[in-house]
């Protein structure tokens, strides 16, 4: 230990990592108890549904309105990290592989291999294809999200909005009486809120916590040392939204968030997957064989009740891909968010690790589950079959 310390670059060393380790915490959340808290921002108001990037929607005929939302953007990103990905390594290809080239020969040989030796030789070069393509967007997307930016520059979702995600579709907000966006009678909504108001309608809002943002045209951040720059609903209806110049209070909604925290993507990718199973299943095996798994009078009670069972056992397998993806994606995102939040410069440094391994780690199993549903799918029961 002596001569640890005896080494001046040792002791710079350990300096620099406790006098971090201070500044973290003294300008954290847990800090601005004692009075500090100068590098901590507000916190995330954490929402499950994906959020609109923009306020407008979109008529597309037939299907009524179509919104951008922020995990859509972010999907779209990510199918344009990978075209660019393959272009790339698809016109470099050469004899004697470079660095890309080498990395994603391994990857592909290592699907591949793995494909055979759980399908066999020919049901594996009909799976590799949506397998490997499962992987390396799900790899991708979770990745992302780790990126800067992601969750901290977006719009600023203002109070009659919040009141409607909260269920009061008659918040009237006192900075913009005329305000109607979000009701589709502006008579109505005028004439009910004060009743509804004196009947304690707005109780549930008074202590929601709006944060408040130096805006800059339509863009938001959450800068360091914001946590200070929020109030209640109460408090801002006392002041009737006067902020001050360049100041709006609201909640951020992010233009980028990470694709597989929307649970539609994760059940889109879960429904693709399953359709392909049986559809690898009806092609292999016939349709007789196939569906006879599911639908069998032959074998008495017991066959046709076993066929229900197989039917629940297909439904329960969307109902896994879904929320398997979508449960460990979304709790690392509230993870780093929370640690960013109480000890802001190192918080998050370890858990950073921790979601690029879980990221990779859900891809894998989310690709292999697929890959062993469509082995067991194109397996006839009773069939010469089994030894695959």
């Amino acid at each position: 230990m002596g001569k640890l310390l005896s080494s001046p670059k040792t002791l710079i060393l350990i300096l620099a990592i406790v006098g971090t380790f201070a500044v973290s915490i003294l300008g954290g959340a847990l800090g601005s108890a004692f009075g500090f808290g100068f590098l901590s921002s507000s916190l995330l108001a954490i929402q499950l549904p994906a959020e609109k990037v923009v306020t407008t929607g979109f008529e597309i005929p037939v299907i009524g309105k179509w919104y951008l939302m922020n995990t859509m953007v972010t999907t779209w990103l990510a199918i344009f990290v990978l075209v660019v990905l393959a272009f790339l390594i698809r016109s470099g290809l050469k004899e004697v592989p470079g660095r890309l080239q080498s990395l994603f020969e391994v990857v592909v040989e290592f699907f591949l291999s793995l494909c055979e030796s759980l399908a066999g030789k020919e049901k594996a070069r009909k799976f590799f294809p949506l397998v490997f393509t499962i992987f390396i967007f799900i790899v991708i997307a979770n990745w992302m999200g780790i990126l800067p930016g992601f969750g901290t520059i977006g719009r600023v979702a203002d109070p009659v909005e919040i009141a409607h995600h909260h269920g009061d579709h008659y918040y009237v907000d006192p900075a913009n009486p005329s305000n109607d966006s979000h009701s589709s009678d502006k008579a109505h909504k005028s004439e009910d809120s004060h009743s509804k108001e004196d009947a304690g309608h707005h109780s549930h809002l008074d202590d929601v916590t709006l944060h408040v943002f130096d805006v800059d045209g339509s863009i938001a951040t959450l800068s360091p040392g914001s946590l200070s720059d929020q109030l209640t609903y109460k408090e801002y209806e006392k002041l009737h939204g006067d902020l001050g110049e360049g100041k709006k209070a609201g909640h951020l909604v992010p233009f980028l968030r990470s694709a597989n925290t929307d649970i539609n993507m994760t059940l889109a990718m879960a429904i693709i997957a399953m359709v392909m199973v049986h559809f690898w299943g009806f092609s292999i095996l016939g349709f007789p064989s196939h569906i006879g798994k599911f639908i069998n009078f032959k074998e008495g009670p017991i066959g046709f009740f076993v066929g229900i069972l197989e039917i629940i056992s297909e439904l329960a397998k969307v109902v896994s891909f879904t929320f398997r993806l979508f449960g460990n994606i979304f709790a690392g995102e509230v993870l780093l968010m929370a640690m960013g939040f109480l000890l802001p410069l190192i918080g998050i440094i370890p858990f950073l690790g921790l979601e690029l391994f879980v990221g990779v780690i859900q891809a894998f199993i989310f690709s292999m589950l697929t890959l062993v549903f469509a082995s067991m799918a194109t397996v006839s029961h009773g069939s010469g079959d089994d030894h695959h």
